[in-house]
């Protein structure tokens, strides 16, 4: 099941299409990423949570950001957009190599 798992979270990765603004920028913010400093802020939550539930957290909140982004919301913010993609792809890189998209 692990696996089924590690190769849905592979999928979702590669089936991603943002602008390409976004994801420069979200790159470029992986060298100052710190897990525990981030992923608190940007999950809202005081635990520290495994790689596994963190990057579903991440996902779900990556969609709902990408929802109101193309449907024009005022409550869009790019900033908060390109902290969850930059902590999607850091925290993507904590999994083992069977996990990543190739």
């Amino acid at each position: 099941m692990r696996d089924q798992k590690m190769t849905d979270f592979a999928s979702v990765l590669t089936a991603l299409r943002r602008p390409k603004i976004l994801i420069r920028a979200a790159r470029a913010g992986v060298v100052d990423y710190r897990r525990e400093r981030d992923l608190r802020r940007l999950l809202r939550t005081v635990r520290f949570q495994a790689n596994r539930p963190a990057l579903d957290s991440l996902i779900a909140e990556e969609n709902r950001l990408e929802s109101n982004r193309t449907s024009g919301e005022a409550t869009y913010s790019i900033q908060r957009h390109v902290a969850v993609l930059t902590a999607l792809i850091a925290e993507a890189r904590l999994l083992p190599a069977a996990g990543r998209p190739a």
